[in-house]
C-alpha cells in the first residue's frame, strides 16, 4: 500500500457555518415563523457531498468557540467529513462568531441569501498554520473556492497551501465570486488572476468567470482559462448547459429539469460530484451528467448538507431525468 493510498481523496478548504432556512416559504423574512438549521458553507457542503459518495474527505476551517461552532464540528463528523482541521478560534467577545446564513425562498429562481459575517469570518481568520500541509500535498483533490481569497490571513493561507501542494493534479478552485465578501470586484480578479497559476481545475458560471478571466462567453472563457494553465475548465451556462474543457476536448451537456424548492445548494452538489467523478476516471460527458443531476436532487430539497444524494440515488435520477443513461 502506498503513502496516496492513506491519503484523502478530498481535502476542502474555506467557508464554514450554520445555515438558517426558512420552512415558510414565498414570503419575506420579517413574515417567517419558523426555521430549521443545517451545517453549511460551500467549501463544507463540497466535502459533505464527496463524504456521501464514500470518498474519505476532510475539512479545514475556522469557527467561532461557541454553541453554532461545536455544531458545525460534529454535525460535519456526523456527516462523514473528518472534522480534525476544524480550528476554533478565540472565544467571544474576543473573536468573532461562527456565522450564520439566512435565506429566502421564492421558487423556482429567487432565493435571497443573507450573510452574517461581519466584520470577519472566523473562516477568513484562517492562517498557514492552520493548514494541514501534508494533507493538502499528499489529497487526490485540494478543493478551494475564490472566498477564501477574499482577505487576510485567509488569502495567505491559501497561497501557501497551492505552494506547498504544487499546482498537482486535480488542484481546484471553485470560482464562487460573491461581491459582498470582498473590497473590489478589482480586487477580486487580482486575486483569482493569482490563484490560477496554482490549479488545474477551474470551475465557475459566466459572471464568476469575467471576475476570474474578463470573459463571459462561455467558449472564449474556457479557452482564456486553458491559456492560464489550467488543465480543465468548467463553464457553468445555467438553462444552456454546461462545458468542459481540455487542450484535447471540448464537451457540453444540456440542463436537466425539475421542480425547484430550493436553488442554493446545486453548485455545491455539482462540486462534490465533480470531485467523485474525476476520481473515479469517468469521461467528461458522464461526469457533467452525473453532476447536472446531482444538483438536481439537491434543488428539490430546502438545506444543502444534508440533501447531498449518494452514487445510488443520483444514477437513479438519472434514468428519469436522462432517459438515454436507462438500462
Amino acid at each position: 500500500m502506498t503513502a496516496n493510498d492513506q491519503a484523502y481523496d478530498l481535502v476542502s478548504i474555506g467557508r464554514t457555518g450554520v445555515d438558517i432556512y426558512p420552512l415558510d416559504h414565498g414570503v419575506g423574512l420579517e413574515e417567517v415563523k419558523t426555521f430549521e438549521k443545517f451545517l453549511g458553507g460551500s467549501a463544507t457542503n463540497v466535502a459533505v457531498a464527496a463524504a456521501r459518495y464514500g470518498r474519505k474527505a476532510a475539512l479545514v476551517t475556522r469557527t467561532g468557540d461557541d454553541a453554532f461552532g461545536r455544531f458545525v464540528k460534529l454535525e460535519s463528523e456526523r456527516l462523514g467529513v473528518d472534522p480534525a482541521f476544524i480550528t476554533t478560534g478565540p472565544a467571544v467577545p474576543f473573536g468573532p462568531p461562527t456565522p450564520v446564513t439566512f435565506c429566502e425562498i421564492f421558487p423556482p429562481d429567487d432565493f435571497p441569501l443573507y450573510f452574517y459575517r461581519h466584520p470577519i469570518a472566523p473562516d477568513l481568520m484562517l492562517e498557514a498554520s492552520d493548514v494541514p500541509m501534508d494533507a493538502v500535498k499528499d489529497a487526490k483533490i485540494f478543493w478551494a473556492t475564490v472566498t477564501g481569497l477574499s482577505q487576510e490571513p485567509s488569502r495567505g493561507a491559501h497561497f501557501v497551501a497551492w505552494e506547498a501542494r504544487g499546482r498537482s493534479p486535480l488542484t481546484i478552485l471553485d470560482l464562487d465570486y460573491r461581491p459582498m465578501f470582498w473590497e473590489s470586484p478589482e480586487l477580486a480578479s487580482e486575486q483569482v488572476g493569482k490563484a490560477l497559476e496554482h490549479v488545474t481545475v477551474a470551475i465557475g458560471n459566466k459572471e464568476e468567470c469575467e471576475v476570474a478571466v474578463g470573459e463571459t462567453e462561455p467558449q472564449r472563457a474556457a479557452d482564456a482559462l486553458l491559456e492560464r494553465g489550467v488543465e480543465l475548465a468548467i463553464v457553468k451556462q445555467g438553462p444552456k448547459g454546461v462545458l468542459a474543457a481540455t487542450k484535447d476536448e471540448r464537451v457540453e451537456v444540456p440542463p436537466v429539469y425539475v421542480d425547484v424548492v430550493n436553488g442554493l445548494g446545486a453548485g455545491d452538489a455539482f462540486g462534490g460530484a465533480l470531485c467523485h467523478g474525476l476520481l473515479a476516471g469517468w469521461d467528461l460527458t458522464r461526469i457533467l451528467q452525473f453532476c447536472n443531476v446531482a444538483g438536481a436532487v439537491v434543488v428539490g430539497k430546502l438545506e444543502c448538507s444534508t440533501a447531498m444524494p449518494d452514487e445510488a440515488e443520483v444514477l437513479e435520477a438519472m434514468k428519469t431525468l436522462i432517459p438515454s443513461t436507462k438500462g
